[in-house]
């Protein structure tokens, strides 16, 4: 474990932290809604908000700045990410280079209106592991020793990239999105990973794309589409399930992640202030011990993950 890891591990995390990224997404989410809910995750102890320049080529950020204008720089955690090149008209384009990934920060600290990112993480370098590795991350590691970023990781949509990362660069922490949920468990590896070394692990995507927080409804997302056949039928299983104990299958997708001790919180995407709350009233719900026995015996979660003691 290096230094900086064992000053991540010390640092105050939230349960929940709020992520940015489906505000430019949704039309009928305006600034003044987000600095409502970003004000309303400022009034819990630890906050931590999640960004990147790629989220509505740098508005998602530009509104979390002017919603984060005048509260003391202390108060609360924030990460984004480098990777990609945004220029107002034009497609961004992933961008890995010393300058490219200089830029991107430079770019997240003016319109975020801060000194210093918490924590700055390679984003998505699907197919580029060579120069991430040899390029990416050292010039992060740079940016990190020079106290522009306070920790350096990865964020991505898949695991095996992040176990040779893990390996083989100077990380502190990643953000998974999508690949530990309720619903897929096979990045274990990865989890038992960043516990040996250290690493801090940050969840996105917990709800699938949707199909978690919504149930199988018609029209449910899963994975950034229509949710298939197979998966709406496992959903029914789980909502069955969690019904006949009580529980919510937001409430069992929100607890069952963080019950291993690499993860540090959950990233939450939320457009309104009823929605962080739903998910801080779900993640602290009872939940009796019988429903993960339940889901262990009906081989809806894999048989060696680690489920929540408390009930």
């Amino acid at each position: 474990m290096n230094a900086t890891a064992s000053r991540v591990a010390a640092w105050s995390f939230p349960r929940i932290g709020l992520g940015t990224g489906t505000w430019p997404l949704q039309n009928d989410v305006t600034q003044e809604q987000a600095v409502e809910l970003v004000r309303f995750v400022l009034s819990h102890p630890s906050p931590f908000f999640d960004t990147a320049p790629l989220y509505g080529s740098g508005l998602s950020e530009t509104w979390l700045g002017a919603a984060l204008q005048g509260v003391d720089r202390e108060r609360y955690l924030l990460a984004s990410k480098a990777g990609y090149e945004i220029q107002a008209g034009s497609p961004a384009r992933t961008d890995l280079s010393r300058d490219g990934i200089l830029r991107s920060v430079e770019g997240s600290l003016k319109r975020l209106g801060v000194a210093y990112l918490d924590i700055a993480h390679v984003h998505d370098p699907e197919g580029r592991l060579k120069e991430a590795l040899d390029v990416a991350f050292p010039t992060l590691c740079d940016l990190r020793d020079q106290g522009l970023v306070r920790a350096v990781g990865a964020g991505m949509n898949q695991w095996p990239m992040l176990v040779e990362f893990a390996q083989h660069a100077d990380v502190d922490c990643f953000l998974l999105a999508g690949r530990y949920t309720l619903l897929e468990q096979k990045a274990m590896p990865l989890l038992d990973l960043c516990l040996e070394k250290g690493i801090a692990l940050f969840l996105g995507g917990v709800y699938n794309t949707g199909i978690l927080a919504t149930g199988a409804v018609p029209g449910a997302r899963y994975q950034y589409t229509e949710a298939p056949p197979h998966i709406m039928e496992r959903v029914i299983r789980l909502e069955s399930i969690c019904a006949r104990h009580g529980v919510s299958l937001q409430a069992a997708a929100l607890q069952l992640p963080p019950a291993h001790p690499a993860v540090r919180t959950l990233i939450i995407g939320a457009n309104s202030v009823s929605e962080f709350a739903s998910a801080l009233s779900a993640i602290n719900a009872p939940v009796p011990p019988g429903l993960w026995e339940e889901l262990r015996r009906e081989s809806l979660i894999e048989a060696e993950v680690l489920v929540p003691k408390r009930a």
